[in-house]
């Protein structure tokens, strides 16, 4: 085939409509992941905003609700006490030490759930989870960022004023980190999203 002044073999007609399959496939995958499964918004927090690899974008780090997952003995919780002594209800608090582990991520009531991954050696399976000594166990983070790609013109959310927090949407696939779809601010209770044109 030749096209003004180029000519199209048959093994480059080939390679090119691989290319497109491969591209597709990939595209094919996301869309439907989007359409079929859950979307959640979740807290996050930005820890390298611009890196000059791969265009623009936002390194951004979930908070998930880990308070379901049994940590090994329950040794590294704590639990709020009032002034007689007895267990308030709410969430547990690490003790002064960190906690990661590996974990399974769901949406349950309007929250990104983290399920500990009980005796898996598989390290594919599941994400990282971590927590800073004393958090709240509904404040744990993803320890991999998700990459949120905004274009060169776009006006930048950081660095967030002190009533600031940035929450970003994602879908949760069955298997594999979030995919993310949109990002808002929460400005002293007020919601505001985020458009990057």
């Amino acid at each position: 085939m030749k096209i003004g002044r180029f000519t199209f073999s048959g093994v480059s007609i080939v390679l090119l409509v691989f290319q497109l399959l491969v591209v597709s496939s990939v595209a094919g995958k996301y869309l439907w992941q989007r359409w079929r499964c859950p979307s959640v918004w979740t807290r996050a927090a930005a820890i390298d905003p611009e890196l000059p690899m791969r265009g623009r974008y936002l390194a951004l780090q979930l908070t998930v609700d880990g308070c379901q997952s049994t940590l090994p003995s329950a040794r590294f919780a704590t639990f709020p006490r009032d002034v007689t002594g007895a267990i308030k209800p709410g969430p547990y608090v690490l003790r002064p030490q960190p906690v990661e582990f590996r974990a399974s991520l769901r949406v349950q009531n309007n929250q990104l759930v983290a399920l500990r991954v009980e005796g898996q050696e598989d390290p594919a399976l599941g994400e990282d989870v971590s927590a800073a000594p004393g958090a709240p166990c509904d404040q744990m983070q993803l320890s991999d960022p998700v990459d949120f790609f905004i274009a060169d013109t776009a006006k930048s959310p950081l660095p967030l004023q002190p009533s600031q927090e940035l929450w970003i949407e994602v879908t949760v696939p069955p298997s594999g980190p979030p995919r993310p779809l949109a990002l808002a601010l929460k400005d002293n209770g007020a919601w505001k999203p985020l458009a990057f044109q």
